[in-house]
C-alpha cells in the first residue's frame, strides 16, 4: 500500500509540475505579446536613437545557454561601442585542471576595462531597457519572463552536475537571484538562488519575482 501511495504521489507531482509549466508558457506568450504592443513606441524610439546617435547595429546578439544545455541567440539593444562589442567579457581563461570540479563559488565575471558604453547604452542600462528585445526570445520559447539568468556557454561548459541543475528550466529576463541583487558578482550565491528557484518554482513565486522586479525597475526611475 505504501508503494502504491508513493506512486500516486509521484504521479500527482509530475501532473502538477507539467501543468505549471504549460500555464507558465501560456502566460509568457500572453504577457510578452502585450508588452511588445504596449512598448512598441518606446521600442521604435530606442531603435531610432541608437541608429541616429551611435549607428548600426541596433541589436546585440550573443550566444547563451538555455534549458537542458541548449544554445540560443539572445537579443538585446546594443549598449557598447562597435569596437567594444568584439571584446570578450570573460574572467582569466579557466583551465580544466583548475575547474575540474565545477565553476568555483568565488568566481566573478570581470569586464575588460577597455569596454566603452555609448551614451544611449548607459541610459538603457540605468533603466533596464536594454532587455526589451528579449521579449522576442520569450515568444520564440528560448526564454521565460522568470527564470535563472542566461549563462554564457564558455562558463556553462565547466558546470558540475550540481550546477547543471540550474539549466533544468528556461532562463528568464528576471529571476530570483536577480531580485536578490545577485548577478555575476558571486557565482556561488547565484547558483544557490537559482537552484532554490528550480526546486520551488510555482505561480506564487513567479508572481512575487515579477512584482519585485517591477518594483525595483520603477524605483530606479525615480
Amino acid at each position: 500500500m505504501g508503494m502504491l501511495e508513493s506512486a500516486k504521489s509521484k504521479s500527482n507531482y509530475f501532473f502538477h509540475i507539467n501543468l505549471y509549466f504549460f500555464f507558465k508558457r501560456m502566460l509568457d506568450l500572453l504577457l510578452s505579446v502585450v508588452l511588445l504592443i504596449l512598448l512598441a513606441p518606446l521600442f521604435l524610439f530606442i531603435c531610432y536613437r541608437i541608429a541616429r546617435k551611435e549607428g548600426n547595429p541596433i541589436f546585440y546578439r550573443e550566444l547563451r545557454v538555455g534549458k537542458n544545455n541548449s544554445i540560443f541567440t539572445m537579443i538585446s539593444f546594443r549598449t557598447m561601442t562597435n569596437g567594444s562589442r568584439v571584446i570578450r567579457r570573460l574572467p582569466p581563461y579557466p583551465f580544466p585542471s583548475t575547474w575540474e570540479k565545477g565553476v568555483p563559488d568565488y568566481f566573478k565575471l570581470t569586464q575588460d576595462k577597455t569596454v566603452t558604453y555609448t551614451d544611449t547604452g548607459l541610459w538603457l542600462i540605468k533603466y533596464g531597457l536594454e532587455k526589451i528585445p528579449q521579449l522576442w526570445n520569450v515568444l520564440r520559447g528560448d526564454m521565460s519572463l522568470v527564470g535563472p539568468s542566461p549563462e554564457r556557454p564558455e562558463i556553462a561548459d565547466y558546470y558540475n552536475r550540481h550546477q547543471m541543475n540550474r539549466l533544468k528550466v528556461k532562463p528568464g529576463i528576471t529571476g530570483y537571484a536577480q531580485i536578490k541583487g545577485i548577478t555575476n558578482d558571486n557565482h556561488g550565491k547565484k547558483i544557490t538562488y537559482d537552484l532554490y528557484y528550480t526546486q520551488n518554482c510555482s505561480y506564487k513565486l513567479d508572481a512575487k519575482i515579477l512584482f519585485q522586479a517591477s518594483k525595483q525597475t520603477l524605483k530606479s526611475r525615480t
